[in-house]
């Protein structure tokens, strides 16, 4: 990844500190992109906080600032999103949008904006993260869900949009990430059989990798022994 530019959305998060600590280990040349008020980064990353991805203005307009920053962009990694475990029968009617909003708009709105700049490069690449739960829901999990599935819809429609111009476009399933929130919620469970941020960092960063050129529109589970 030495000297490909990369814009990380969500990259204050979790599995987004993980992935921009191990593309920089890398080399790489570093946008990161978050809603939140503070994103650490290492030392030359273009950091933008307070962008609201899911408005296409936003998202634009903090993709095209990466691209002027660096004077392009190879590789968007979408890990911008979000999680709410309710079930259909008590939850709150906002839950399905706002999902969909968190997961499927920011990555659609930031994927719209990088692909005339991936176009250009020698090696565009567009890498997702869906999730293993929406290959089967859950109690509680329906919004979640359905919204993940949408991103691996988009991956699919994008991946065969962008073949013919040498873009590829994948996703990662997780299943249950290693996460202090996810520890505090499940406290009983058996976190060695999670997936560990850096883990699912390494496989999100061969999907953007020169090794995976051969390799879009695959949704690849990465899910531990959950």
């Amino acid at each position: 990844m030495a000297g490909r530019i990369i814009a990380i959305t969500g990259a204050a998060g979790v599995l987004g500190r993980a992935v921009v600590e191990a593309a920089a280990a890398q080399g790489a040349r570093l946008a990161l992109i978050d809603h939140a008020k503070e994103c650490p980064g290492p030392e030359g990353a273009f950091v933008q906080t307070g962008v609201d991805l899911t408005d296409p203005v936003h998202a634009g307009a903090a993709i095209a600032a990466a691209a002027e920053r660096f004077g392009g962009l190879d590789v968007l990694l979408n890990i911008a999103g979000g999680f709410r475990w309710e079930t259909i029968e008590s939850g709150a009617p906002d839950t399905w949008p706002a999902l969909y909003r968190l997961n499927v708009l920011t990555a659609t709105n930031a994927s719209r904006a990088a692909i005339p700049h991936l176009k250009r490069s020698a090696a565009g690449r567009i890498v997702n993260v869906g999730s293993a739960a929406a290959l089967k829901a859950g109690l509680g999990m329906g919004a979640y869900a359905a919204s993940k599935a949408g991103v691996h819809a988009l991956t699919q429609a994008l991946a065969e949009e962008l073949k013919g111009a040498g873009v590829t476009v994948n996703a990662v399933l997780p299943s249950i990430i290693d996460t202090p929130t996810n520890r505090a919620d499940m406290p009983d469970a058996d976190f060695s059989a999670w997936v560990a941020p850096a883990e699912l960092a390494a496989v999100i960063l061969f999907l953007a990798s020169e090794a995976a050129r051969p390799v879009t529109g695959a949704l690849v589970p990465v899910t531990g022994r959950v």
